[in-house]
């Protein structure tokens, strides 16, 4: 996508959603996404649910194949819808990254 086609439809948003893609524009120049933490040496490194072990990859590729956040919850009680939403906002930030932990994990 161009810059200036991004312009168009950035200045095409609500306020409400201008206010959002600030929000994780700010949160990917930090690196910093709440409920999503990165460990060294916990999951390989991969980006997981915070104070778990259960990867953003794994989520994504469940709701890839069509797993909706009902059924995912069931599948993870202690999960809550907010740490569905904080994986789905930093797996849609982070496409290449899931993408590439799905293939590995495909092929192990």
């Amino acid at each position: 996508m161009l810059l200036q086609e991004l312009e168009t439809q950035l200045l095409a948003l609500t306020p409400t959603e201008k206010a959002e893609v600030i929000r994780l524009l700010a949160q990917s120049l930090n690196n910093s996404w709440p409920g999503i933490t990165k460990t060294p040496d916990v999951c390989g490194g991969d980006a997981c649910i915070a104070k778990t072990r259960i990867p953003v990859w794994l989520l994504e590729s469940f709701r890839r194949e069509g797993s909706s956040d009902a059924e995912l919850l069931q599948f993870y009680p202690h999960l809550s819808a907010a740490d569905l939403v904080n994986v789905w906002t930093y797996a849609d930030a982070h496409l290449e990254e899931i993408e590439e932990a799905i293939c590995k994990n495909e092929e192990a």
